[in-house]
């Protein structure tokens, strides 16, 4: 069963294991599509600068759609399985610890050709809003409780 636990102005949420993934998760879009294995996380994390969601997708199965975005560049993380990645119509294998960045007008799909199911994670983020990363937004606050 996945919890939600609210610190101040974090949040943690435990979505349970990859391999629950697909039975624990659905996602119903707008426009009536059901997608098994998907949770978006910016409800149960309260998040305010960017959308990420967490997929496992079964073996054989692909995504039903070609996509693109309005404002929002998209860094998809494969985690397990592989498969084949299509950006602008042009293939792109898939393993894991490949990472994608995919701009907004990209048109994207993607599917899972191995045997064993596709865990992936899904970064959203809108298009040249990063002001600053994290050697210039960082802040060292003291050592480790436990060093």
């Amino acid at each position: 069963m996945s919890s939600e636990h609210a610190v101040a102005t974090s949040a943690v949420f435990q979505a349970g294991p990859m391999e629950s993934w697909l039975e624990r998760h659905r996602w119903q879009h707008p426009g009536g599509m059901e997608i098994p294995g998907k949770l978006f996380l910016k409800e149960p994390l309260g998040l305010t600068g960017a959308e990420v969601s967490l997929g496992q997708m079964p073996p054989g199965a692909g995504v039903s759609f070609v996509h693109t975005h309005k404002q929002n560049e998209e860094i998809y993380l494969f985690l397990t399985g592989q498969g084949e990645m299509l950006l602008d119509g042009e293939s792109h294998p898939i393993e894991p610890g490949t990472v994608f960045r995919v701009g907004t007008t990209v048109e994207r799909t993607w599917r899972n050709t191995s045997s064993e199911p596709m865990c992936y994670v899904v970064i959203q983020a809108k298009t040249d809003s990063l002001e600053q990363w994290t050697s210039e937004d960082g802040n060292i606050c003291g050592d480790a409780p436990w060093a």
